[in-house]
């Protein structure tokens, strides 16, 4: 074990950004950011920085995706060339793909697409700072995208990770975590009715150890969750308060 892994997490249990294991990076949620998309959501969450626009029901485009009973959900995850320390090349990389279907997978069970036939939603993800978990905090913004679009949903999703770091199981990994840590739990979750959209796991657990990092990652999603609602609201709250003023004028 090298002297930098025996670091990231001391014998009082803090991690090497100064939280306890079961506490979550400072996060920020913000929507409505992008004026020429149908909806939009800037999350900042920990180092991250992503921005997600949301485009749609409309054309589908090549038609020969369009489905005649249902709505098509498209979905690209993109990392800037200047998100991480190495510039990244601004091609699609074979990650960016899998994870483009991994959001999109994620977010599908929360939509009607019976409502909108032969239409397409297109959801754009764009990384601009990434430091570790990117598609849990990509899939909680893609969806406050979405509900600022007015699409319908059965509920938001929101998605958090849990990990094993130096026989520790913590919430929230940062990139040092991930990349030095024993195993990762993403888990996307829609709190209201109670069901999981997404789990994966990147590594080596004990079943106890499953259990735990699925709890408390769950746990997360539902604290992240109530965030999400509290941005949809002060968008609400904001127009409200233009359209007073508007009105007094």
């Amino acid at each position: 074990m090298s002297e930098k892994h025996e670091k990231l997490i001391d014998k009082k249990g803090i991690r090497l950004d100064g939280r306890k294991a079961d506490e979550l990076r400072p996060l920020k949620l913000e929507v409505g950011v992008l004026p020429n998309a149908d909806g939009s959501a800037y999350v900042e969450h920990g180092k991250n920085k992503i921005l997600v626009g949301v485009f749609g029901p409309r054309e589908v485009h090549p038609k020969h995706l369009m489905r005649p009973d249902r709505m098509v959900l498209k979905c690209r995850y993109h990392m800037a060339p200047f998100s991480v320390p190495e510039r990244k090349s601004p091609a699609p990389s074979r990650r960016e793909v899998e994870l483009s279907k991994v959001i999109r997978e994620s977010l599908e069970p929360a939509l009607f697409p019976e409502l909108y036939p032969r239409t397409g939603i297109d959801v754009y993800v764009e990384v601009l700072q990434a430091d570790g978990g990117t598609r849990c905090a990509s899939i909680t913004a893609a969806a406050l995208a979405l509900a600022d679009s007015g699409i319908p949903m059965r509920d938001l999703v929101v998605a958090c990770a849990a990990g094993k770091v130096e026989d520790t199981v913590v919430l929230d990994l940062y990139d040092a975590e991930d990349k030095l840590g024993a195993a990762d739990v993403p888990v996307a979750y829609m709190p209201n009715l109670n069901a999981v959209t997404l789990l994966q796991m990147d590594g080596a657990l004990s079943p106890e150890e499953f259990e735990k990092a699925v709890s408390m990652a769950m746990e997360g999603c539902k604290q992240i969750y109530a965030m999400q609602k509290e941005a949809l609201k002060n968008k609400y709250m904001k127009i409200k308060e233009e359209t007073k003023e508007e009105t007094e004028e």
